[in-house]
């Protein structure tokens, strides 16, 4: 429950959006069911208020993950780790030594995620797996969640067709959203979903749109009840539960539960494929392209697509469109251009630079997840060698006029919004050189671009907090200086409508 009202007392305001406001002598915050309704020197304090005091740290407003799939998210704590493998042979080995783990009378599913097989020498196949493990489904997912490595015994289980190796796209995201069909632990779960909200909170996040599929809109109403309350929450729906939500007469921005965490989300349309698994969809070929698919995939097709985005429009839903190579993009704004729809392109990872303005012009911002150029570069370099000057293009976007709203896209990159800057900011790992350094942004962008249009805190904005050891915008003298200070940027509380949600004071 939140307090009546809450006093932060001594914090200074970092100036995010408006460099006069803040960033000086500490001040005093009040919120007021939920919103902040003053700020001042010596506000004294009400009764039976909640006091926080700042001490002199930096202030501000809650970040958000504008792109999460919470639930594969959360069962990243309880699946095996398959991120760094370099073979089918090493991902098995991972799977047996788990099951060495397990008591001997278990007959649970196994899940694993992480694994990217686009750069091993061989591909995986079902029959390997099947000799590895028959007593019990295997579930393998992975690092771009774009398709699933399964043993027979779990494609029995989904009912899916037998299979010589990994299911991807459609067909694998239908068994994708029927996960929790699989034996497995359900006191396992609900953990891993408190544990996942809670790592969020003590990031600083008060804010999450969850892509995940299944249900969401009904499910996370019974969480958020059951006391996974951290967190501000806008589920998404999937095009086979349109008809539902359009049923339910549920419009974008509806409170969904009595706390008034979650409200309605996007309509999420996943329209092409990855770079992982080289399906996304493309203007030009693969540089290993061949087959029917060298230039990537569409799960859905222009009319299919405008079809979707013309009905959520109709019914008060904005649309968040899968969009990672540079053709899908392109289809995704005839889209919206044609329909009218409000929305998001989810990654804009390969853009042609012609299309920006288009974007700009139709509102259409740039849902981006910046932490997957750290994970994509040679990727990138060997399979997109020829365009990948049009990759990641987030100061050109914003440039262009293009909103910028910056997520992880977790379980591919970790629930991290530092994280997320600092790669915008730096665009390399640690110690890396910059990734076409061009395209990096500014320390002040990348956080106004986490902040879910909150910039400096004010009267009338939400009654969300972050207190901070460190100055975010502190001047660096290089973006790897910068960079690494948002990685390690320490917070020590997180207020959200008013009502701490992590503290370390």
């Amino acid at each position: 429950m939140n307090p009546p009202s809450t006093l932060i007392r001594q914090a200074r305001l970092v100036p995010i959006g408006t460099p006069a406001a803040g960033g000086g002598e500490p001040v005093d915050l009040r919120i007021t069911d939920g919103i902040v309704t003053e700020v001042g020197t010596g506000l004294r304090p009400a009764p039976d208020e909640l006091m926080i005091e700042a001490a002199g740290r930096w202030a501000i407003p809650g970040l958000w993950d504008q792109h999460v799939h919470m639930g594969q998210w959360a069962r990243t704590r309880i699946q095996v780790d398959l991120s760094g493998s370099t073979s089918p042979d090493e991902v098995i080995a991972r799977i047996l030594q788990h099951l060495r783990t397990l008591p001997s009378d278990s007959t649970a599913a196994v899940f694993g995620f992480g694994f990217r097989a686009a750069g091993w020498a061989r591909q995986p196949t079902v029959e390997e797996l099947d000799l590895a493990v028959a007593d019990r489904p295997v579930v393998l997912i992975s690092g771009d969640v774009h398709n699933g490595w399964l043993n027979s015994r779990a494609l029995w289980a989904f009912g899916a067709r037998p299979a010589e190796g990994p299911i991807e796209e459609n067909e694998w995201f239908e068994i994708c959203a029927r996960l929790d069909e699989l034996p497995a632990d359900p006191s396992l779960l609900d953990r891993a979903y408190r544990e996942a909200a809670a790592d969020a909170a003590a990031r600083g996040v008060v804010g999450i749109v969850d892509m995940e599929f299944g249900r969401g809109f009904a499910d996370w109403p019974a969480r958020t009840a059951a006391g996974i309350d951290q967190l501000r929450v806008r589920p998404a729906a999937y095009a086979d539960r349109l008809d539902e939500v359009i049923d339910a007469g549920l419009r974008d921005g509806q409170v969904l539960d009595e706390a008034g965490l979650v409200t309605m989300g996007p309509l999420k349309i996943i329209s092409d494929g990855s770079l992982n698994t080289r399906t996304a969809y493309c203007c030009d070929p693969y540089a290993a392209g061949a087959g029917d698919h060298a230039r990537g995939k569409q799960n859905f097709d222009a009319a299919e697509l405008t079809h979707l985005l013309r009905r959520a429009h109709a019914h008060g839903l904005r649309v968040a469109v899968h969009a990672i190579g540079d053709a899908a993009a392109a289809v995704a704004l005839d889209a919206f251009e044609r329909t009218g729809a409000r929305g998001t392109i989810e990654h804009a990872q390969l853009v042609r630079r012609e299309d920006l303005a288009r974007m700009a012009a139709l509102g259409v911002t740039a849902s981006v997840q910046p932490a997957h150029l750290l994970d994509d570069r040679e990727l990138t370099e060997q399979i997109w060698a020829d365009r990948e000057d049009r990759c990641f293009l987030l100061r050109s976007m914003h440039e262009a006029g293009v909103a910028l709203a910056l997520g992880s896209d977790a379980p591919v990159a970790a629930l991290d919004p530092w994280l997320a800057m600092a790669a915008a900011v730096h665009r390399g790992k640690p110690g890396d050189e910059p990734w076409r350094p061009a395209e990096a942004i500014s320390s002040t962008l990348a956080l106004a671009s986490s902040t879910d249009g909150q910039v400096t805190l004010a009267v009338g904005g939400r009654g969300d907090v972050v207190l901070l050891d460190a100055e975010p915008l502190a001047a660096a003298s290089d973006t790897a200086g910068a960079s690494m200070a948002l990685r390690n940027m320490s917070v020590t509380a997180t207020v959200m409508a008013g009502r701490l949600t992590y503290c370390d004071l």
